[in-house]
């Protein structure tokens, strides 16, 4: 590493490794509204229960492939016996984590988008309301100033388990809404913070 990349701040919690700071400087916070990109990371964070960040998004290429890239209409087709088949074999594939609720859990989502979209709502219009459609920039100056959960998390999750999500706790809605720039939580000496 050379002396100029030494002396970027970043926010702590990306630590040294190249993967992770890559993720912190071009993707986290960074303000996504395409509709399936918003699923797939609700998905993906829904995985990260009781695990780090990094090991999901070491595993994301393997999720894509896994489960039609994300595509909550495709994932939902898949019903019955076909849907207990492709859960099962899932549970053998190595790329993922192996943990049948949570794998379970994205066809429910994908279940909970279309449902949705019967009605008539839109996902990202769905998810951005909770922030009045704008970024919320918190400002923080250390991470002890960042939450793990907020009242528009709050209100997120119970909206998306009453829509037949799981895995969407205030917490976990919490960290998505930070990753797709909804909450900008980056600190105020981090590098991106401007976004």
């Amino acid at each position: 590493m050379n002396s100029a990349q030494s002396d970027i701040k970043r926010c702590p919690w990306c630590g040294n490794a190249p993967d992770y700071q890559e993720y912190h400087d071009q993707v986290w916070g960074r303000p996504v509204h395409d509709a399936q990109d918003l699923f797939a990371k609700l998905c993906l964070d829904g995985q990260q229960a009781g695990l780090s960040w990094i090991t999901i998004l070491r595993k994301q290429a393997a999720y894509e492939a896994a489960f039609l890239n994300f595509d909550p209409v495709g994932l939902s087709k898949i019903q019955g016996a076909e849907r207990e088949a492709f859960i099962a074999e899932q549970m053998t594939n190595a790329g993922i984590v192996r943990n049948r609720l949570k794998i379970a859990s994205i066809f429910k989502n994908a279940d909970g988008y279309v449902k949705l979209q019967q009605q008539g709502e839109n996902f990202s219009e769905f998810l951005w309301q909770f922030v009045d459609h704008q970024v919320i920039d918190n400002k923080p100056a250390s991470m002890a100033d960042i939450p793990t959960q907020s009242e528009q998390s709050l209100a997120m999750s119970k909206a998306l388990k009453k829509a037949g999500f799981t895995f969407v706790g205030p917490t976990i809605c919490y960290a998505f809404m930070q990753a797709v720039g909804m909450i900008n939580d980056h600190l105020q000496d981090c590098h991106v913070r401007p976004l």
